[in-house]
């Protein structure tokens, strides 16, 4: 009979195959938390999180959390700090749990403070000295005071509150010398400098000094702990004094499990602009030189160092002070860090342990700094990284891959050299189907797509097809087709396509291959184009949509309404866009010559005073295709805006889109249009960025160029000659020329982030909609909830939340009056912070016209660097506005009033008649 009751209790809370409405759902539960067996109790409390999960709604959570924590008392109200931080009766409850003699419920008013003192300034400067009194009382056991120390590293709210904190700390390290006590107080000591960001340099001279003189280890390792945090998150504040006594201490230290934490902080300081203040000559002094500092000596001993560990840190600080160092004669510097690197890459490269790896990629790291900072030493790096790749271990070999891949996409004359050895290896890999040598398969085939720039020879394909034949699994082949694709190899990446369309158990992955096939085709169709052949490129291009279009209707088969492909699917009609507007601006060049202006052209700009008329039908053609780039442009940004999940890689991709409209757009005006207006002041920079892949390079090089053409023929002649329309076929086919480069965000989405609204009232039905007075003001609440994917904040994070709520005027009923026009229309926006990924806010919206509004709220995101993003969403509900039973009663009254005055009329005029 229980185990019905329970399976009864479980169902109708909406986890078995009934469904309630959350009131009923969390009713349920709370039958279950009040049940008398512990077994229910705790089955009603882990199911509280899937209620969470289905109605995310603050009211609701409110109320679960008041009944949990009537389970859990005061360590529950803890956990409710974000939530209700300044409610002052949870502030005495916190208290008066204090001075309770029941230990449980002071280690529970313990937590709580801590967390409510994180949360409330108001509770942190009441509480503060309630826990001094206790700290410091002689009845307090030091336990307790163990506990109650770290809440010290909250009081941050002000600089008053700090310095008190700050005080009593200090004390509290000087008369208590034990090692607990040391411990906790240091640590709590550093987390309020690093909060409160005042005195954070007397914080680091306390670490060093301890870090000097102390004789106890723990107390050794915790100020190393203390100083790492410093150094990651406050590198500004170190003195050269404070890197030059880390040094020393580092030196003298007989133990390797302290100097590895001393380099691991001076291997953090070398990368920021610590290691500048280090080697700068201050005024009055004479500075330390890169080749003698203390600092060096270090290094140099350290890299060759038996632990792995020290000898990654000691090369990690070589590479970063030759790589920041201006000095030219830093030879000796130079090659002690490749050396070194040299020793580590050999080493590590051996062993497949997990600290090996990392140690391995620590190297790694260096190295493509290294070749990055110093150019000329990167034939070297790249020769020893060569040379080791075919004795190393398959999780080395991976990892060493990624770092050639990395050098080549910098200094992209390095590739050629690397090809022969790549593909020698590339044939005697892939013996077995294991994990790590399929991930190898993918590593080297895109350090091989990235070293070979252009298309790939037929002997290159040929080995990777056989490889991939004998050894690779489906999902091997599509990763490096993958890879193809993002490095602008399409011909190969089309081959890998085709291989797979039969090996899928889905619809939708076929037609999702199928269309990634035919995109690549059609890009391959591109790569025929050459200059001055104007109809070969109409027909390259014509041939290019043609595939483009099978590809999108393939794309469109593939879209679910859990995977819509938003973006892949406005990717591809952009794509289509342009190459159709390309078409169209070379078939306007070529009507120059098949209907050239006619012999009154110039009569006729003079008539009409527009000196452009000369030119003939040519000019309207231009002025529509410089509209139509414009437009286009556009369009790339609303797609920019609306990718919030998306990588830089891919942001920067659409971002170079957008260029090459505005480009060409920018190009028809200052040569054609107004060339008289034209400045070129504002892309002249486009060069000077620094390019992260081989397909912006080219871009920005074919930028470059066309700008130079345009600027050079805008100061010679005047438009509009064949020279022009040459300059702008040319621009065209150059852009074309470069192989578009389909990024990560169109096969993957690593960042997931989406906003769920919920506005209130809300009709029952959505067709239904939702009655108001016309005299009155409809309060629409709107409610949200940020929901996140696996790695949220990957590579943007969401600070507000900005809603615009617009109204607009469907259908009218009743009689039409004179109406202001504020009243006429509802356009607001507000921006709400989320709070534990929640937010709401309200909006007082005005219907005094009688008839049928539609209400639209949009949300938008705006990031941590002040980005506004269109994430979306957009919801839309009926709002019916009627007339107020007062009003209408006037009305009729009015109505009622007049009807025997124009009967009289009406009688009267019968009478004269």
């Amino acid at each position: 009979m229980a185990s019905n009751s329970t399976k009864s209790f479980l169902a109708d809370a909406g986890y078995g195959e009934q469904e309630l409405d959350a009131n009923s759902a969390l009713m349920e539960l709370d039958k279950g938390l009040r049940s008398g067996k512990l077994g229910e109790q705790c089955e009603a409390v882990v199911r509280f999180p899937r209620l969470f999960q289905k109605y995310p709604f603050p009211i609701l959570i409110n109320s679960a959390f008041l009944k949990l924590a009537d389970v859990f008392r005061v360590g529950m109200l803890g956990s409710l700090a974000s939530i209700i931080p300044e409610r002052k009766n949870a502030h005495h409850s916190i208290r008066q749990s204090l001075d309770s003699h029941d230990n449980v419920e002071v280690e529970a008013a313990v937590f709580a403070a801590a967390n409510f003192s994180a949360q409330s300034k108001d509770f942190a400067v009441g509480i503060c000295n309630k826990i001094s009194e206790m700290i410091q009382g002689l009845a307090t056991p030091v336990d307790l005071k163990l506990k109650l120390i770290p809440i010290l590293q909250h009081m941050h709210h002000d600089a008053i509150l700090a310095s008190s904190a700050r005080q009593l700390l200090q004390q509290l390290v000087t008369s208590y010398p034990s090692t607990k006590m040391v411990i906790v107080s240091l640590h709590t000591f550093t987390l309020l400098a690093a909060s409160s960001l005042v005195d954070t340099p007397k914080q680091i001279q306390l670490l060093l000094q301890y870090l000097k003189n102390d004789p106890r280890k723990a107390v050794k390792r915790l100020a190393i702990q203390d100083l790492k945090l410093l150094a990651n998150k406050t590198p500004h504040t170190w003195s050269r004094e404070n890197i030059q006594a880390l040094c020393e201490c580092a030196l003298q230290t007989p133990y390797d499990s302290l100097k590895l934490g001393m380099l691991s902080v001076l291997s953090t300081l070398s990368g920021t602009i610590a290691i500048k203040h280090y080697f700068s000559i201050a005024s009055g002094n004479v500075g330390s030189s890169p080749r003698s500092s203390d600092l060096v000596r270090l290094a140099q001993e350290c890299c060759y160092h038996n632990n792995r560990g020290i000898a990654a840190h000691g090369v990690r600080v070589l590479t970063n002070i030759t790589v920041s160092c201006q000095e030219k004669d830093l030879l000796a510097l130079e090659q002690d860090a490749v050396f070194g690197l040299e020793s580590l890459l050999v080493l590590c490269s051996q062993d497949d342990s997990p600290g090996a790896q990392a140690t391995l990629k620590i190297a790694l790291n260096c190295m493509v700094k290294l070749a990055k900072g110093r150019p000329h030493l990167s034939q070297s790096v790249v020769e020893t990284l060569l040379t080791q790749l075919h004795s190393a271990q398959d999780t080395a070999r991976i990892l060493m891959c990624h770092c050639l891949a990395a050098i080549a996409m910098q200094l992209p004359v390095l590739g050629d050299g690397m090809l022969g050895d790549l593909m020698e290896l590339y044939k005697v890999i892939g013996r077995s189907a294991t994990d790590k040598q399929q991930e190898l398969l993918v590593s080297l085939a895109t350090v091989i797509f990235v070293a070979s720039q252009k298309a790939l020879s037929a002997e290159v394909k040929a080995v990777i097809k056989q490889q991939l034949e004998s050894v690779s699994n489906g999902w091997t082949v599509y990763r490096i087709a993958r890879q193809a694709s993002r490095m602008g190899n399409h011909d190969m990446a089309r081959e890998l396509y085709q291989s797979l369309l039969t090996q899928v158990a889905s619809e939708h992955f076929y037609f999702w291959l199928n269309s990634l096939k035919e995109f690549s085709q059609a890009e391959q169709c591109l790569t025929g184009l050459q200059e001055e052949n104007y109809s070969s490129a109409l027909s390259c291009i014509a041939e290019s949509l043609k595939f483009y279009h099978k590809g999108i209707a393939s794309l469109t088969a593939a879209s679910t309404p859990l995977n819509p492909l938003s973006f892949q699917c406005e990717f591809v009609k952009l794509r289509i866009d342009l190459l159709q507007a390309f078409s169209q601006l070379i078939c306007t060049c070529n009507s120059l010559k098949t209907s050239p202006p006619p012999a009154i052209a110039t009569t006729i700009a003079m008539t009409l005073g527009s000196d452009l008329q000369r030119c003939g039908r040519i000019s309207n053609q231009m002025k529509q295709s410089m509209e139509e780039f414009r437009s286009l442009a556009s369009r790339y940004g609303d797609l920019y805006q609306a990718s919030f999940d998306a990588d830089s890689a891919t942001l920067r991709n659409v971002e170079l889109q957008q260029q090459s409209c505005l480009l060409i757009s920018h190009a028809i005006e200052a040569l054609i249009l107004d060339p008289e207006s034209a400045s070129f002041q504002e892309y002249g920079s486009t060069g000077t960025t620094h390019a992260d892949s081989e397909y912006e390079r080219r871009m920005m090089s074919v930028y470059n160029h066309v700008l130079e053409e345009v600027e050079s023929l805008n100061r010679k002649y005047t438009p509009v000659s064949y020279m022009h329309t040459a300059c702008l076929c040319n621009a065209i086919i150059s852009l074309l020329k470069v192989p578009l480069s389909f990024q990560r965000y169109f096969f993957q989405k690593l960042q997931s982030t989406s906003i769920k609204l919920a506005l209130s009232p809300s009709p029952r039905n959505p067709a239904e909609p939702i009655a108001v007075q016309n005299n009155q003001q409809l309060a629409l609440k709107v409610e949200g909830v940020v929901q996140h994917g696996s790695k949220p904040g990957l590579f943007r994070k969401i600070q507000s939340v900005c809603l615009n709520v617009s109204s607009t005027l469907q259908s009218k009923s009743g009689q039409d009056y004179k109406i202001p026009i504020d009243n006429m229309t509802n356009e607001m926006e507000q921006r709400v912070e989320p709070h534990n990924d929640y937010f709401s806010t309200q909006f007082l919206l005005n219907f005094a016209i009688l008839g049928t509004h539609n209400i639209t709220v949009e949300s938008s995101v705006k990031d941590a660097n002040g980005i506004v993003w269109k994430t979306g969403p957009r919801t839309t509900i009926f709002v019916k506005s009627l007339e107020d039973p007062y009003s209408q009663q006037i009305r009729l009254q009015q109505q009622q009033a007049q009807q025997p005055l124009q009967q009289q009329q009406q009688r009267n005029a019968y009478s004269r008649f």
